[in-house]
């Protein structure tokens, strides 16, 4: 308190002007239509400035929300498209879980479930990532994992509340891929030199390949759906060993920034798994 007095009684003069300053710019204004205009746009100016930076501010502190919600959005319209159900089929009687059927009597296939990221590398040659999501959520062992942009990579091991997925930044990872225009199919894996890029091999040298070409998964993956998005060619080198060319793949995942993914229960791969284990059980 004592430290304020002695700050007025310093700049007692300035403050007196400051004070006054503002008193003529207040009585200005209440009696000139002209002044009244200036200084009320200047005022709307000032304030608009430190009002955009305000916002901008609150903006960067809601981004996890903005992020959550987005990531929320993403699931529920990959589980809303068509490719992820299948008619059934009339000459059989199938006996299914009703809450895997729509109203037209397709069959889904493919469920999407939402993952948080709590963990990840991909400095090492084997890299893995962790999810905040288990067993008890309904994540099994072989699962496909994708991004908002693209694969991600397979869950390997789970606790009750935890997975562990394999990344595509795995010296064993393998995923069959394929040329989006022509369908011709190739394996993708990682040579653990660079984190952005990934390489397809065994792609024909009939196939015509340019750079910027897209490659999707192929039908015949173990693990994920057909046509999923995995990068885009970014080089081309032909092997004059054999007749295949050997693709440099920008990936479409980036691996440095992923925070949230789905996890792909695929039905007809764990009921066929359920199956099994029951005859091997009787």
């Amino acid at each position: 308190m004592k430290n304020i007095f002695l700050f007025i009684r310093q700049y007692f003069n300035f403050l007196s002007f400051l004070l006054l300053q503002i008193l003529c710019i207040v009585m200005l204004t209440k009696v000139s239509k002209t002044h009244e205009t200036f200084f009320g746009s200047t005022v709307f100016e000032v304030t608009g400035y430190f009002n955009s930076r305000y916002a901008n501010l609150q903006q960067y502190f809601n981004l996890k929300e903005a992020n959550q919600k987005l990531a929320e959005e993403n699931t529920r319209l990959r589980n809303a498209l068509g490719s992820n159900f299948i008619s059934p089929d009339t000459s059989l009687i199938n006996f299914t879980d009703s809450s895997f059927v729509d109203t037209l009597g397709r069959k889904r296939k493919f469920i999407y479930l939402p993952a948080k990221v709590i963990g990840n590398s991909y400095t090492l040659q084997n890299n893995y990532l962790m999810l905040e999501r288990g067993a008890e959520q309904g994540i099994k062992k072989g699962m496909a994992v994708v991004g908002p942009s693209g694969i991600v990579g397979v869950v390997v091991d789970m606790s009750a509340n935890i997975s562990k997925v394999m990344s595509l930044l795995h010296r064993n990872s393998k995923v069959s891929a394929m040329l989006k225009k022509d369908n011709t199919t190739g394996s993708i894996e990682w040579d653990g030199a660079d984190p952005s890029l990934l390489v397809l091999r065994n792609i024909s040298k009939s196939a015509k390949v340019v750079k910027g070409d897209t490659v999707l998964t192929s039908a015949y993956s173990a693990n994920f759906p057909s046509h999923l998005m995995i990068g885009r060619v970014a080089s081309i080198t032909a092997d004059p060993a054999t007749n295949y060319y050997t693709l440099k793949i920008k990936t479409a995942t980036n691996f440095f920034t992923i925070q949230s993914v789905d996890v792909i229960y695929n039905t007809r791969y764990n009921e066929q798994i359920e199956l099994e284990n029951r005859n091997q059980q009787q």
